[in-house]
């Protein structure tokens, strides 16, 4: 058994590297556990079908663990403006990052490609990487143990579960979660468009769900509709061209014609509300700690605040608490709770408003897109929320 070890991050998605990668120049021994092999330099001139939102905040974050550098600026698309848009034809709310004075509301970045610069950035500081499961977890008088799938035990002082809504740890730990199901999936695909997107995101709520374009390098853009599974399902069985039909009428022929450059994939949505996001020796980071719906595009930047959280916790603790000491971590739960709450209480009340088809609810929630557009400092209240 590997005894060495200060924490030892479960899960190399983009949170549990971000969480590694903000750790490794802490003097800390740090292990990584995913199954997954690392992931590839992708082909230049291939794309991913998933991107992210990513906040001024997380990018600033990122840039500080060593990961943003890694990115080739031709890959990275700032959004300088954001439209929303109703189901009325005339209700409409605008954002500007020139108004809010800032130099983007967020950057546009492929999945794999910041996947890949987070490996780069954790791995420089020693990552010992055990590329197996996970079989069994108990307590030590001082650690925590983890049997891997492979037979191998490492144990550690603090374990941080960062693998995601069906998270071992949080299982192993017994912290208990409720899912809320709604009926949906994302379906994401790229486009090549008829007219340059101008740095411009836009969102449309529709009846049959909220659909989202959002600007890549050159004539391109990103689409995730968030509809309920059987038009879901319905979508990714369309041919190229008739996806491609369908997706330009319902954006109002914003972009002119479109043209699939990647196949269509399918995400189920739900709310996950945890009950505590820290145990004895065990944090939770990420989707395994929180999973909200993607229509404020905020469930990674919430995890990237995790992981900057979690990670200025530790580094300033008092020297008689190790880094998996209970106060230390409820000083991390502490900190995350507000931020949390807030971001799952807008999302899944959007998401409730906007599922409602009376009249007057769409009445009101129209309006209400009027009225906020036309109150410039609480969009740029909103705004300053958003980019954090």
């Amino acid at each position: 058994m590997d005894a060495g070890f200060d924490i030892a991050v479960v899960g190399g998605g983009l949170v549990g590297l971000a969480v590694a990668a903000a750790l490794r120049e802490r003097g800390m021994r740090l292990a990584l556990i995913e199954p997954q092999p690392a992931a590839a330099d992708p082909a230049p001139e291939s794309w991913d079908s998933r991107v992210y939102a990513i906040s001024p905040g997380s990018a600033a974050f990122m840039e500080a663990v060593g990961a943003w550098q890694e990115l080739a600026p031709a890959r990275v698309t700032r959004v300088e403006r954001m439209e929303i848009r109703g189901d009325d034809g005339t209700s409409r709310l605008e954002f500007s990052a020139y108004d809010a004075g800032l130099p983007a509301l967020a950057y546009i970045v492929e999945n794999r490609l910041l996947q890949r610069a987070l490996q780069r950035a954790a791995a420089r500081g020693g990552l010992d990487a055990f590329r197996s499961g996970c079989a069994a977890l108990r307590h030590g008088a001082q650690s925590v143990i983890l049997t891997l799938a492979d037979g191998a035990e490492i144990a550690a002082r603090l374990v941080i579960g960062a693998d995601g809504a069906d998270s071992w740890v949080r299982r192993a730990a017994g912290i208990a979660a409720t899912p809320v199901d709604y009926g949906q999936v994302a379906v994401v695909a790229n486009f090549s468009c008829e007219r340059p997107h101008g740095g411009v995101a836009w969102q449309w709520f529709r009846r049959d769900g909220v659909l989202a374009l959002l600007p890549l390098p050159g004539e391109r853009a990103s689409m995730v509709w968030s509809t309920a599974r059987e038009n879901g399902e319905r979508l990714l069985a369309l041919p190229a061209g008739e996806l491609a039909a369908e997706t330009a009428a319902a954006s109002q022929g914003v972009l002119g014609a479109l043209e699939v450059i990647t196949p269509p994939a399918a995400f189920a949505l739900r709310l996950q509300r945890v009950e505590r996001f820290v145990a004895p020796r065990i944090a939770l980071a990420g989707d395994a700690a929180h999973h909200v719906h993607p229509l404020a595009g905020q469930g990674v930047n919430l995890g990237f605040r995790d992981a900057r959280e979690l990670a200025a916790v530790l580094a300033g603790r008092e020297a008689r608490h190790d880094c998996g000491d209970y106060a230390v971590l409820r000083r991390y739960e502490r900190a995350r709770r507000e931020d949390v709450a807030a971001v799952a209480l807008a999302t899944h009340g959007l998401q409730k408003l906007f599922g409602y088809h009376t009249v007057w609810i769409a009445r009101t929630r129209n309006a209400g897109l009027k009225l906020v557009n036309l109150q410039p400092q609480l969009k740029n209240f909103l705004v300053r929320r958003a980019v954090a």
